[in-house]
């Protein structure tokens, strides 16, 4: 049987040799510390618009099973020599959202170690304070989050105070964040905002947003895109909201919106940063993945997303290992 035989039932597996079902991309896990570990948070809480976001992380692992594992980035298939575990998924414990939020930090922070790389797989974007607050301990932070950048795919500045009265909801995930002292926000594909947001981008000289109207428009706004991440130095936090692609990619994200970054934008940003010479990207979020039911293109988008974020980690950690044996 192949994984997701509801769209594959005559199809030869192209993927793990050994497929374990319910692991990202099948891949077995191997005894010892993992390089990456894949984390799944089924959060959802304070969506606002379409539903299904709790479901979202294990229709996205399930999908995973059908994402090549051969990048030339790396020259080889994943898992590459490096053993990527797939963890259990949190378990929802907190019976009101700041309980929950504490308990999603402590789910992760036992994984901020510095010698495994966190891939979060959302849940909604509200999620985010919590991935921050776990990071407090990270060795690159030693609990001052004036070090620490964040890097954001989002159709939305998620910059309000609060919606509907929750200054925790979705639509806030990005302030809350900067309310731990952050050294920089850096956000692409904006699309979605509100004048108060508006009004933050434009005085707040810690946030850089390019709008997606002018990245789109503009093939010179988007080299400076990138430009402005090879720039970046210290550790990064890499927030993916799937809602920052184009609608068509993710139709069934929690909130779709038209007009955002291709595929390939997206990728392009996740080498950009994993590539910036003065930076560390020390975790990365997935989020807002919603299980479509007619086709997986939204969950498999979303696969492959975490994927190339993989791809990019090991081929930063394989090209320290062979500048210390050039040494």
């Amino acid at each position: 049987m192949t994984p997701n035989s509801q769209y594959h039932k005559d199809l030869p597996r192209f993927v793990a040799e050994e497929f374990v079902e319910g692991n990202f991309l099948g891949l077995p896990s191997k005894d010892g510390e993992p390089a990456i570990v894949v984390l799944q948070v089924p959060y959802e809480l304070t969506t606002s618009y379409g539903q299904g976001t709790a479901q979202g992380p294990a229709a996205c692992v399930a999908a995973s099973g059908q994402v090549e594992l051969f990048d030339p980035i790396i020259g080889e298939d994943l898992p590459a020599g490096y053993n990527i575990y797939t963890a259990p998924e949190w378990s929802g414990e907190g019976n009101t959202l700041q309980q929950q939020l504490a308990s999603i930090s402590k789910y992760l922070s036992e994984w901020n170690n510095g010698s495994s790389f966190p891939v979060i797989l959302g849940g909604e974007h509200g999620i985010l304070p919590a991935v921050i607050d776990s990071l407090c301990d990270h060795p690159a932070l030693e609990g001052d989050y004036s070090k620490l950048n964040i890097v954001q795919i989002d159709a939305h500045a998620d910059l309000r105070e609060e919606l509907d009265g929750e200054p925790f909801s979705h639509a806030c995930a990005a302030a809350r964040a900067m309310d731990y002292g952050l050294k920089h926000l850096y956000q692409v594909g904006i699309r979605a905002f509100s004048k108060q947001e508006y009004e933050r981008i434009i005085s707040d000289d810690k946030i850089t947003t390019f709008f997606a109207s002018d990245t789109l428009e503009s093939d010179t706004k988007w080299q400076q895109w990138l430009e402005t991440l090879n720039n970046i130095e210290g550790p990064i936090h890499l927030t993916i909201d799937i809602d920052g692609l184009d609608g068509s990619i993710v139709p069934a994200t929690g909130t779709p919106v038209p007009g955002g970054l291709s595929f390939w934008q997206a990728v392009e940003t996740i080498q950009a940063v994993f590539t910036a010479p003065k930076a560390t990207v020390i975790s990365m979020d997935v989020n807002e993945i919603v299980p479509q039911q007619d086709t997986p293109l939204t969950q498999f988008t979303a696969a492959m997303l975490a994927t190339k974020g993989i791809i990019h980690h090991i081929n930063v950690r394989k090209s320290q290992r062979n500048r210390v044996k050039n040494l």
